[in-house]
């Protein structure tokens, strides 16, 4: 007996097909799809420039109220070379669909800036190359903990949001001349923002070079005059009470320790492993039994420091040894509203 059988209008129906390349670069494409890209669209393919590769399942979580709706409008972009999609191998299972940015959603977001699409620093070879990088699963991990955020800032009734996420990329840009955090965050609720660095170790980094980057860190806030927390996710508790050992001897060493504020987590510590609000964030130099604190709370683990000015003083001063091609500013980390398509 057949069970969910294929519909014939569907086998008649033709295929659709993605345009191809020289299509995708045509001036008729991209005045095309200024009529049709809305404001959620074009917001998506910034935050794909700015953090490189965000799954379905993520783009859901920040973007869209279902996973049907996420569906078909996603795979609209692709089919319109807005995006473009992979899927990396697993022996057992399947992954989600990954997404990137493609050549049309690059060119409408430079244009949308002002900007020559040659001067962007876009590349399509690049972009999709991402499917082959050694860095993938950390990018889409340390992605996660940020989404996880926007995820529960968009929940009905949510008492705090996502104000600011840096990735690492446009970390280097800024102070890679001395540390390279894995991203930058500023998290606002209760009318109080916490702000952070995120150092997220998959367990394949040496600790020893984890701890040496508490030095960095030292340099830096001695350098922007800001001491900003660093938070380290490792994958087991395990790991982290190894990282806490070693980089507790290394902070001990540090001239001025109090500039290197240290929180660790673990993916064990939360019934969600990558829930960065949840009370999982345990002081590196604490004494005692103290308990592990909610992100919203890290001031209580250090009362005499001082939160940066809400706009983000040091990114400000930063911002004048970025680079000389022209620099595309950070997108809000939460959506626009899409009154044209509520329902997705």
């Amino acid at each position: 007996m057949v069970s969910n059988p294929t519909q014939q209008r569907q086998l008649r129906a033709h295929r659709p097909e993605r345009p191809g390349a020289r299509v995708l670069n045509s001036a008729e494409h991209h005045a095309w799809l200024a009529r049709h890209l809305t404001e959620r669209d074009r917001w998506l393919c910034r935050m794909l420039f700015e953090h490189h590769v965000l799954t379905s399942t993520q783009i859901i979580d920040i973007a869209f109220t279902g996973r049907r709706g996420a569906n078909l409008r996603l795979r609209n972009l692709y089919q319109w070379g807005v995006l473009h999609r992979f899927q990396p191998h697993r022996d057992r299972g399947s992954h989600p669909m990954y997404y990137v940015l493609d050549t049309a959603g690059a060119v409408a977001l430079a244009r949308e800036d002002g900007i020559d699409p040659k001067e962007l620093g876009y590349s399509r070879e690049r972009e999709i190359g991402r499917a082959f990088s050694l860095q993938l699963a950390h990018t889409v991990g340390c992605n996660g903990l940020f989404t996880t955020l926007i995820r529960r800032a968009r929940q009905p009734g949510a008492a705090g949001v996502l104000a600011a996420w840096w990735s690492a990329a446009r970390c280097g840009r800024h102070w890679g001349d001395i540390v390279t955090p894995d991203g930058y965050g500023r998290w606002r609720e209760a009318g109080r923002d916490v702000e952070w660095f995120i150092e997220f170790d998959f367990g394949t980094e040496q600790l020893s070079r984890l701890a040496g980057k508490l030095a960095r860190y030292e340099r830096l806030a001695e350098a922007t005059g800001i001491t900003t927390p660093v938070l380290v996710w490792l994958p087991s508790a395990r790991r982290e009470a190894n990282a806490r050992r070693v980089m507790a001897e290394a902070l001990r060493g540090l001239d001025r320790p109090a500039r290197v504020p240290v929180a660790t987590s673990s993916g064990e510590a939360a019934a969600d492993p990558l829930d960065m609000a949840a009370p999982r964030w345990r002081r590196l130099d604490e004494s005692g039994t103290a308990g592990r604190v909610a992100l919203a709370d890290l001031p209580t683990l250090w009362p005499n420091l001082r939160a940066s000015a809400p706009s983000g003083g040091q990114h400000a001063a930063a911002a004048t040894a970025a680079a000389a091609r022209p620099e595309v500013a950070p997108p809000s980390p939460m959506p626009p509203p899409d009154p044209a398509h509520p329902w997705r």
